[in-house]
């Protein structure tokens, strides 16, 4: 089967019927008809349409080494510098889609599937199994165009203690019983985005495992179909209020579910397990394979996408009230262009010191993407900040489509209006600042970008120990040691 369209994605979902409960219902199906979720559905099947343009088929697809049919340009096994080029313009071609705002897009995912497969021969180490079946999971996901989302870390319940040992062990998802078949998984996972309308859950293992016997029913990497028996969801109340698109011009195309996972006697067959009960493979998975890299590739070009939205939406508002000749709106701006700058740098970056790693894939350099992954989470939170003080006491003043339409419509024409713009479409373009800035959507997104890739202190203290200083401390010491001869 080649990519996706639209349509297709649609009707597989249709078919789904994974157990969603959200705000006191019970979902089961129909998913792509419920209001919390039929907008970003549509975004979604958008998405897999635009595989499918004559503008941009040739950059996000490619073909199928197996099927010779068209496939998903994030499955592409980067080999050259052009298929890495190619891979990041794929990416910016969906995250542009949606300003960046939509973190859980398919293309994050598969290339952390292509990285997996790629390092399958790391996964049979533990048995030959395990190897086989990553290889032949990410091709029925890349053949099949699936759209996976993921979970990997345990209940927030007490921090104090692990996730393995919360309420005694009986809360974090682990394995309760093997049989000839599989493996039985009961508790529950943290925070699987876009669950109600994906394909299928990817469950990765936390890489905190202490390795001891405990840990051992939590050392697990499989997945399995959205819809498996037991598998449940408990998502958060929507942001997309199901009003127009004038008025909630990002929640009502972009809001992304986020749930807890529940796992009531989950069954997952043997074939679509990746690790099982071994805590050290488990602590390597991502680091080992090279997955976290080309998922961090994804995310700065995603996040590049989001910082020049950032810039274009500012750049209108200050035009539009005449503010841009002042100089301490010239100094936020400012701020933004160089935040921009700086990723595309880290980009480049990472391409030109791209190296062809233990399993054959040309992999980008982590050092700068490890830098953005680690600046973005704190620069984001500037963004709103930046978009509030400019918009002022004019984010207020923000009438629906209906009085746009009603009987204010000459009052909003004549008041409203601002240096460049008229009243309604002054109205327009602040609502869309206020929905990247005040609104629920736009708290949501920042929480998100802070968290993206976990607590920004426990990354930053992983940051500092895995980089080489011993050049620097040495660069150092050589001064320290020749000032000392001078003197002597």
């Amino acid at each position: 089967m080649a990519a996706r369209t639209g349509k297709e994605y649609l009707e597989r979902l249709s078919a789904s019927r994974p157990t969603v409960h959200i705000q006191g219902e019970t979902v089961t199906g129909g998913i792509q008809d419920h209001p919390a979720f039929r907008n970003v559905v549509r975004t979604y099947a958008e998405l897999y349409d635009l595989q499918h343009t004559a503008e941009h088929k040739d950059t996000l697809t490619y073909t199928s080494p197996t099927s010779g049919e068209p496939v998903g340009t994030s499955f592409l096994t980067p080999k050259t510098p052009e298929d890495l080029t190619k891979r990041r313009k794929a990416f910016k071609v969906w995250a542009d889609h949606s300003n960046g705002m939509l973190g859980r897009t398919g293309d994050y995912m598969n290339s952390s599937l292509m990285a997996l497969a790629s390092a399958a021969d790391w996964f049979a180490q533990a048995n030959p199994a395990f190897g086989e079946n990553v290889l032949r999971y990410y091709e029925k996901v890349r053949e099949e165009d699936l759209l996976c989302t993921h979970t990997l870390i345990p209940p927030q319940v007490n921090r104090s203690v692990a996730g393995t040992q919360q309420a005694g062990g009986k809360l974090a998802a682990r394995i309760v019983k093997e049989d000839d078949n599989g493996i039985v998984i009961r508790g529950a996972r943290m925070l699987a985005t876009i669950a109600p309308f994906a394909d299928e859950m990817l469950v990765f293992p936390s890489t905190v495992l202490r390795g001891t016997p405990e840990d051992k029913p939590y050392s697990y990497a499989f997945a399995i179909p959205n819809d498996a028996p037991g598998l449940r969801y408990v998502a958060r109340e929507p942001l997309d209020y199901d009003r127009p698109r004038h008025d909630h011009p990002l929640a009502s195309r972009f809001e992304e579910s986020d749930c807890v996972v529940v796992f009531d006697d989950v069954h997952v067959p043997y074939e679509r397990c990746f690790a099982i009960g071994d805590a050290e493979l488990c602590n390597g998975f991502y680091s080992q394979t090279s997955s976290v890299v080309h998922m961090t590739h994804q995310v700065v070009t995603r996040t590049t996408a989001k910082t020049e939205y950032i810039l274009g939406l500012v750049t209108l508002l200050t035009e539009a009230i005449g503010i841009e000749q002042f100089q301490h709106v010239q100094e936020d701006i400012a701020e933004i262009i160089t935040t921009l700058e700086m990723l595309r740098a880290f980009l480049r970056a990472a391409e030109a010191d791209a190296q062809v790693n233990e399993y054959g894939v040309l992999t980008p350099a982590f050092a700068p993407l490890n830098a953005a992954r680690n600046l973005y989470p704190k620069l984001y939170q500037r963004f709103p900040q930046i978009l509030r003080k400019l918009g002022a006491s004019g984010l207020m003043a923000t009438p629906t489509e209906l009085d746009i339409n009603g009987p204010a419509a000459e009052d909003i024409e004549a008041y409203l209006q601002s240096a460049t713009l008229t009243g309604s479409e002054r109205v327009r373009l602040f609502r869309l600042v206020w929905d990247t800035c005040i609104s629920a959507f736009s708290g949501r997104q920042a929480l998100y970008e802070y968290y993206f890739f976990g607590d920004p202190v426990r990354m930053a203290g992983a940051y500092v120990k895995s980089y080489d200083r011993e050049p620097y401390k040495a660069k150092v010491q050589d001064f320290l040691n020749r000032h000392s001869l001078e003197r002597s």
